[in-house]
């Protein structure tokens, strides 16, 4: 009998994921009315693959982040918008995971979406790719605003026909417009570009507001990209992986 206790502790110590006893929680188990997008654990990205170290369609940050983005879906809410989410923590196998790609440069399939005017020799010296992501540190996320209530979004099929990322006919994704898609590799996502005008900056402003406001500071080349200012673990880059 104690030995069968002793295996059962042994087993649960070995499932609980490392976030939980490391100050990250579940969005969802936060606030489960963000709606998620979480693209790197699908093939629709930059790289065209499910990425590395992502075994659910989670968004998990730091308990800090997660209640500030708390506030900031009240305040959407109210206004008749909901947050989306299209990445979070990002484990530093996947970072490790974009870099690999970044130097094959044969491989550019997804590029007519995703960087249709920049060189992939340029990924790295344009600052798209980097070999450290603040969002291993569990209090950066990418996302969105969606009007309520959400409409139809179809799934993207692997091998469709890719669009560019900045044209109008873009992919149709269901949230408002930002004048670009996300992650999509151009000056044109830097939030306060002066060629964004009119509805879709008044959307861009609208997120960047109500996100400063709660504490997160803006990447200004990415409309898309938010830190938590008062972040818990500043230097520490963390590898477990998106899962429950």
């Amino acid at each position: 009998m104690r030995a069968l206790l002793l295996s059962l502790l042994l087993t649960i110590s070995v499932a609980t994921p490392a976030h939980a006893t490391s100050g990250f929680v579940v969005l969802r188990d936060v606030d489960p009315t963000v709606q998620h997008d979480i693209r790197y654990y699908t093939a629709h990205n930059f790289v065209g693959t499910r990425i590395d170290g992502y075994r659910a369609p989670l968004c998990i940050l730091t308990k800090q982040a997660a209640k500030a983005l708390r506030t900031v879906q009240r305040e959407m809410l109210k206004q008749g918008y909901t947050l989306k989410v299209y990445d979070c923590y990002r484990p530093q196998r996947a970072v490790d995971h974009f870099v690999r790609w970044a130097r094959d440069l044969a491989d550019q399939r997804m590029k007519p979406e995703f960087y249709p005017r920049v060189d992939k020799t340029r990924l790295f010296e344009d600052g798209y790719i980097a070999e450290k992501s603040g969002h291993s540190r569990g209090s950066t996320l990418d996302l969105t605003i969606v009007k309520l209530p959400p409409r139809h979004q179809r799934p993207y099929v692997p091998g469709e026909r890719l669009v560019d990322c900045a044209a109008p006919n873009r992919f149709p994704d269901n949230t408002v417009d930002m004048a670009t898609g996300y992650d999509c590799f151009d000056t044109l996502s830097h939030t306060d570009d002066p060629r964004v005008t009119g509805q879709a900056r008044e959307n861009r402003q609208l997120l960047k507001s109500a996100m400063v406001r709660a504490g997160f500071r803006n990447l200004a080349e990415e409309w898309w990209h938010f830190t938590l200012n008062d972040e818990p673990f500043p230097d520490t880059y963390f590898n477990f992986p998106v899962a429950r």
